[in-house]
């Protein structure tokens, strides 16, 4: 187990990208909407089950969702349509988020109490010495681990098409040059981009 908690945290050091904000989930940020103590339950229950390489991705999501909400809140005013239909969308590509987080969190616990380590230890020091039953046993163990890591890799690339969609976001929103008339025409643009991916998202997360 200790070489698997190293790996994992040399896996977090790695995972981290520049400006991205590490949520506490004991102590969510001053002011936090819904959505960023959803972000924060999400991360717990990753970090509940041993999981910080995977919990980092909340970090993730809560550092684009604010750079987002920043670069809008600098394009327009609170009040404005433009605004409140960015920020809707928005929200429902973080939530989309925050379920796949959490649904990442409900895979791991699974397998949380089987040590990888240990039964690869088994067949490899008793392997000759080990019943054809217990072999067995020991095998599926480590095919669960698999099978659970390969859907864990498959969550992941769904947040990763997340965090991409609020990138193209926040750049395509910090292009609007709001003052000219042409700005509503880049402004729905921007909105039609990411309402298409919102929607096939949602296809996506139905085929499952």
């Amino acid at each position: 187990m200790a070489a698997v908690r190293k790996r994992r945290a040399q896996e977090e050091r790695k995972a981290y990208e520049a400006g991205v904000s590490v949520l506490d989930p004991g102590r969510p940020p001053e002011g936090a909407d819904e959505l960023v103590l959803a972000m924060c339950r999400a991360k717990q229950s990753l970090l509940d089950v041993h999981r910080p390489d995977l919990a980092i991705q909340a970090d993730r999501l809560y550092s684009r969702y604010r750079h987002v909400m920043d670069v809008l809140s600098g394009r327009f005013h609170t009040g404005e349509l433009a605004f409140e239909r960015s920020r809707g969308l928005v929200t429902q590509v973080c939530l989309g988020a925050v379920d796949t987080l959490t649904s990442m969190a409900s895979q791991a616990r699974g397998v949380v109490s089987v040590d990888g380590n240990y039964v690869r230890s088994r067949l490899t020091q008793e392997g000759k010495q080990l019943g054809e039953e217990e072999r067995a046993a020991l095998v599926r163990r480590l095919d669960l681990l698999v099978e659970t890591e390969h859907r864990l890799n498959k969550l992941s690339a769904r947040i990763e098409s997340a965090l991409t969609v609020l990138d193209d976001t926040a750049v395509s929103m910090a292009r609007i040059e709001t003052a000219r008339p042409q700005a509503s025409v880049t402004t729905e643009k921007a909105l039609e981009d990411l309402l298409r991916f919102v929607e096939g998202a949602d296809r996506y997360t139905r085929k499952d």
